[in-house]
């Protein structure tokens, strides 16, 4: 094995190691919501450091991969994805962090069917599963198993398309609970640029794998 190819795995290595972190702490997320935990939402909200520091490390070892090694072809794309993918980690990492800061910020429980309407519930699942399909997706470079991100995207967009007016009817519903509907809509929006970040993974294993670029509706051999 080359002294790139040993580079380049334990490169893998440490962006899986982040990738499983990142997913951790949207998982976290959703049980600090759904149950109400604070100490939880303080638990996602200090992780957000491992976070920020995983995504250097990543951005300098890339840095230094290029610079010692130029990688071409496979390898290249390899270390182009992995940049790429590495921001899109920190970027959910960030939503997490701030999603927990919500639950931090009201004093009661989320009103159980407030989430239950708006689906909010739905989405975290569906974004979980996004995170963790392109994860497996990366591991094993399996681009049919990344190209299902597009389609759980779309479970994601309708109901951020449709959280408007569902929010102002629970509004109306609960007109005590204004400050929580409001957060939950925030949440929402959230969770949608979540499935813009894995979607933007998914279109990097692709690029990686197949040499494809799938960004701005083409595709390029």
């Amino acid at each position: 094995m080359s002294h790139l190819d040993t580079e380049i795995k334990i490169l893998k290595a440490d962006t899986i190691e982040m990738w499983k972190l990142v997913a951790l702490q949207l998982g976290k997320t959703y049980d600090a919501l759904t149950t109400f935990d604070r100490d939880l939402a303080r638990e996602v909200i200090s992780g957000e450091k491992r976070v920020n520091a995983f995504e250097l490390k990543i951005d300098r070892d890339c840095e230094n991969m290029f610079a010692l090694f130029q990688p071409v072809a496979i390898d290249l794309r390899f270390v182009l994805a992995t940049l790429k993918i590495n921001s899109n980690l920190e970027r959910i990492g960030d939503i997490a962090e701030s999603i927990s800061r919500f639950v931090l910020d009201v004093e009661e429980d989320f009103n159980k069917e407030l989430l239950t309407i708006t689906r909010i519930t739905t989405m975290f699942q569906t974004a979980n599963a996004m995170v963790n399909d392109t994860l497996r997706a990366f591991e094993l470079e399996d681009t049919r198993l990344a190209r299902t991100a597009f389609k759980m995207d779309e479970t994601l967009d309708q109901i951020n398309n449709s959280a408007s007016h569902v929010i102002s009817d629970c509004i109306q519903k609960y007109p005590d609970q204004i400050r929580h509907a409001l957060h939950v809509l925030s949440m929402i929006r959230k969770l949608e640029r979540v499935g813009d970040q894995t979607k933007n993974m998914a279109e990097e294993i692709i690029f990686m794998v197949e040499a494809k670029v799938l960004k701005h509706g083409t595709k390029k051999e």
